[in-house]
């Protein structure tokens, strides 16, 4: 356990009077993950703690000089341009894969430039965006990794052909369901250790 980040974060969260369900909206992670690395249990990695830091308005090294080296675990995300989906949709792939640090992004470009520092194992994508489809995004993301495993996540099923062209693992139409990503994971292409029922 990492007490010194955590007692480090949870103070400097107090001192601006933030919730942690507050900074985890602000974050596009789940209120779950900002407890986790409250207790200690996780660490967030370095693009979290700069996220972390805007949030909280305080300088990045004061949080990098409190975070120590952690195992590697598995790092999902979720890209959808719609908030609401966003945040309906993290604390489902979180309670399925409690193993995983779990993080949604509004903006394609952000998890991106988040994958060229990050190795993700599985990515969640909308497929229909404002400014790029996630059909691009999943063949940007297999440049940099062609180890990420990617479903898709539609309100429209006539995607699905032009899904099966990109690499992609799995589709989904919307909402996305417990259930539903149970049935993804059980056809990774790039098994890892999810953590929960089915690991």
């Amino acid at each position: 356990m990492n007490m010194l980040f955590a007692d480090t974060m949870k103070k400097l969260r107090e001192e601006k009077g933030l919730s942690q369900n507050e900074i985890a909206k602000r974050m596009y992670v789940t209120r779950t993950a900002v407890s986790r690395w409250e207790s200690g249990h996780r660490l967030p990695d370095a693009a979290m703690i700069t996220r972390l830091s805007d949030v909280l308005g305080v300088d990045v090294n004061i949080l990098i000089s409190a975070a120590a080296q952690s195992d590697e675990i598995p790092i999902v995300i979720m890209v959808d341009d719609n908030k609401v989906f966003l945040n309906d949709g993290m604390p489902i792939i979180e309670e399925v894969i409690p193993n995983a640090a779990v993080i949604g992004f509004t903006k394609p470009s952000e998890a991106v430039e988040y994958a060229k520092a990050n190795r993700i194992a599985l990515a969640f994508l909308d497929i229909e965006m404002i400014d790029v489809s996630g059909l691009d995004v999943c063949r940007r993301l297999l440049e940099i990794n062609q180890r990420t495993n990617v479903v898709y996540l539609t309100a429209y099923r006539d995607y699905s052909f032009d899904a099966w062209d990109t690499g992609a693992i799995g589709f989904m139409v919307k909402p996305l369901t417990a259930d539903g990503v149970k049935k993804q994971l059980k056809k990774l292409r790039y098994p890892f250790l999810t953590g929960g029922e089915e690991s």
